[in-house]
């Protein structure tokens, strides 16, 4: 299982390093690991978040998620996106742009550097919202109740997580982006509007993927009654689609894609602070893209390993530590628009809510008498990264 699951990264891990001694020596060999240590560390909880995603997803696309989507995380998020911010920050072209990542990496590292401000304003926000909706939505299970039992019954109000987020956002753009650590000088404009594109980012393309995904649900149920049997009612439900019944396919297909977008703005925030901080380590584009896209691998290969064991079933604080991991990264975020807040912090931070949550769990299945490798139903999931 382990091998099935953690094969390719593995793999690109030994390829990657052999290319690194190759290119760069000894140093070089030293630089990407220590980059990819660096983005396992801060991007662990991003791995939880996107098996409790990718589960809800079919076969299919949870397929496209793991070869389409790891592409877009190594070379799109890793590689074109920092050379894209620096287009559009110094109104350069695109060829323009990698010439001077090439050529002039000083002049590079701080183009991008100084458009942290924005970065962190967009992904600040759109992390915000989501663990804001979290902590807010009613859940059969509380990890720490003194907290979620009270925020779930003032969390009825539907607007309450925009009006919280938008009020975080004016005091940021009114305190820390007034002085930036990044560039220097006064980005309150710059984070405002940053932050407000983050926070509508995360309601067009959350709200229109849980649209598709409830009315695919109401559709499943809708089909599967009058069936006595629940399991021939799941199945029946599920049959039209695998049969080439268009409108269920149609269906299925667009919460699918709007879920993997999702996946992918998430993926891409959870990125930002990895990238800005791959800078204090190199600014080599070529030694950063290849160190964060071994561990980039490594995420995703975790997020395949915690769907097929159904990890977050036996496991059931494991997404409130990563949800609080989320709430604790947007903060840092939105501080370093002003203060330089170190990656190990951050990884950390992360790693502690995770493991804290994950013991809670294993507690509690000791105290109602269920093992950690609990006979549930497991998501089966394409384990070919």
């Amino acid at each position: 299982m382990l091998l099935k699951t953690f094969g390719w990264s593995f793999a690109i891990t030994a390829l990657g390093l052999a290319l690194a001694g190759v290119l760069w020596g000894w140093q070089g060999l030293a630089i990407v690991g220590i980059l990819s240590i660096l983005e396992i560390s801060v991007s662990f909880d991003n791995a939880v978040i996107n098996a409790g995603i990718l589960r809800k997803m079919n076969a299919f696309w949870q397929k496209i998620f793991l070869t389409i989507g790891i592409l877009i995380a190594v070379f799109g998020m890793r590689l074109v996106f920092p050379v894209v911010i620096v287009a559009v920050t110094a109104k350069l072209g695109p060829i323009e742009a990698v010439n001077l990542a090439i050529n002039d990496k000083a002049q590079y590292q701080e183009l991008v550097t100084s458009a942290h401000p924005a970065i962190a304003a967009f992904g600040g926000i759109f992390l915000l919202m989501i663990f804001l909706d979290f902590i807010f939505e009613e859940r059969d299970y509380k990890w720490l109740s003194w907290i979620e039992k009270p925020m779930a019954k003032i969390g009825k109000l539907d607007t309450l997580s925009i009006i919280i987020a938008l009020v975080v956002l004016l005091v940021s753009a009114m305190t820390v982006a007034t002085s930036v650590a990044h560039g220097g000088g006064d980005k309150s404009a710059t984070v405002l509007l940053s932050g407000v594109a983050g926070l509508i980012t995360y309601l067009v393309v959350g709200g229109i993927s849980g649209y598709f995904e409830a009315k695919l649900e109401e559709d499943e149920d809708e089909d599967g009654d009058g069936d006595e049997d629940g399991e021939e009612a799941r199945e029946t439900a599920v049959a039209p689609a695998k049969n080439g019944n268009g409108a269920v396919v149609g269906l299925a297909g667009k919460a699918a894609f709007f879920m993997f977008l999702y996946l992918e703005v998430i993926d891409a925030s959870f990125s930002f602070d990895g990238v800005i901080g791959a800078f204090a380590i190199t600014n080599d584009i070529f030694m950063m893209a290849l160190g964060l896209g071994i561990g980039a691998m490594y995420i995703r290969s975790l997020t395949v390993f915690l769907v097929h064991k159904g990890t977050l079933d036996d496991y059931v604080y494991l997404e409130h530590g990563a949800h609080y991991a989320i709430g604790a990264l947007a903060v840092i975020l939105l501080i370093t628009i002003k203060y330089e807040i170190h990656e190990v912090i951050t990884g950390l931070v992360g790693v502690v809510l995770i493991a804290l949550s994950f013991a809670s769990s294993v507690i509690r299945n000791r105290r109602e008498g269920k093992p950690g490798d609990s006979s549930g139903a497991k998501s089966e999931v394409p384990s070919g990264v």
